[in-house]
């Protein structure tokens, strides 16, 4: 059995892999061509809670649309949204490394709370599933945030960071799921997809 995966993460294709089910990915446009019905941009006055769901689910919703467009064969699609929450706000991806840095530095020596949200979509019905992980981070210095930042790494990553990789130095507590920190919550997205009748072992 395989199944789509909407979404072009290569931490989620890579989670996937480690749990053995075989997928093919359908790519959204992004930059000036991005779809509409996949902007990420938080409506106003939403919250975290709120947010990670919506988008989680219109990627599968618009997944289907693409896979009904196409005449490919119908599967189950699974799509996910990660987003940081600090101080009841939503911080997603850095604009820029100068905004990377910003995000860091307050996320220094704090704690805030990862959202992951997974969606699967099948026959027209659209299930959802929310991961939610508390990281407290060190007391981060002002050279390492620049050399972290310099490496490239926080650049597509919600809250400026990835837990797999060099920040995970960073990480003095985590409470919850460490692979939904990294973007696809192993336990909940296999439990997800045994309710909608994908055998997953």
């Amino acid at each position: 059995m395989r199944i789509y995966l909407a979404s072009r993460s290569p931490r989620r294709r890579e989670l996937l892999t480690q749990m053995g089910i075989a997928f093919d990915t359908v790519a959204f446009r992004d930059g000036a061509r991005a779809d509409a019905h996949t902007d990420e941009t938080p409506l106003p006055g939403e919250s975290p809670v709120v947010y990670v769901e919506r988008v989680a689910r219109a990627k599968a919703e618009h997944g289907s649309q693409i896979i009904d467009s196409r005449k490919l064969p119908r599967r189950l699609i699974l799509s996910a949204d990660t987003t940081l929450e600090f101080a009841g706000e939503i911080i997603g991806k850095p604009v820029d490394a100068a905004d990377a840095s910003a995000i860091l530095q307050r996320l220094s020596g704090q704690t805030h709370r990862v959202l992951t949200g997974v969606a699967v979509n099948h026959q027209g019905r659209t299930e959802f599933v929310l991961s939610t992980s508390e990281v407290r981070f060190r007391q981060l210095d002002e050279e390492e945030i620049r050399h972290y930042v310099m490496s490239g790494e926080p650049m597509d990553k919600a809250g400026a960071y990835g837990i797999q990789g060099r920040a995970g130095m960073f990480v003095e507590h985590l409470s919850g799921s460490y692979t939904g920190v990294m973007g696809l919550p192993v336990c909940e997205t296999g439990e997800l997809l045994k309710r909608m009748g994908f055998r997953v072992l």
